[in-house]
């Protein structure tokens, strides 16, 4: 299956097990999609994160654990801000916060991917790539 918009995909796919209680969720690897859940990873909204083998074995898979099987999640909302129609970038001071501090967003810089706030310290705008609290 080819998505256009494999971040959408990959936190699609992420929403989609938190809604029938699956702990595990697999899906082909991107260095952009390991980077975006590392971060969510760093913040404690998702438990696990490695990258392996694909069950063919011929391509890399990205499995990302959600939670621990019985625990609840520790998030309520994962959405897609800039999308490839129609992309949202800002300024450093125009970095939104999320639920008063207590959700991320992630921001695609000329340094890298970071949270908001680290963004904001740093002084970089960029790309809004998504939330989540």
């Amino acid at each position: 299956m080819v998505s256009t918009d494999p971040i959408a995909d990959m936190l699609t796919r992420i929403r989609n097990a938190v809604a029938v209680n699956k702990n595990e969720v697999r899906m082909p690897h991107s260095s952009i999609k390991e980077a975006v859940a590392g971060i969510l990873k760093e913040n404690d909204f998702l438990k696990a994160v490695t990258v392996g083998e694909s069950e063919i074995g011929a391509f890399k898979e990205l499995v990302i654990t959600v939670s621990q099987p019985g625990a609840s999640v520790n998030f309520t909302e994962i959405d897609r801000l800039s999308r490839p129609g129609q992309r949202v970038y800002v300024k450093a001071d125009e970095i939104p916060r999320v639920k008063s501090g207590r959700g991320i967003v992630i921001v695609s810089t000329s340094q890298g991917l970071m949270t908001g706030d680290n963004a904001r310290k740093k002084r970089l705008g960029g790309e809004l790539m998504c939330r989540i609290y």
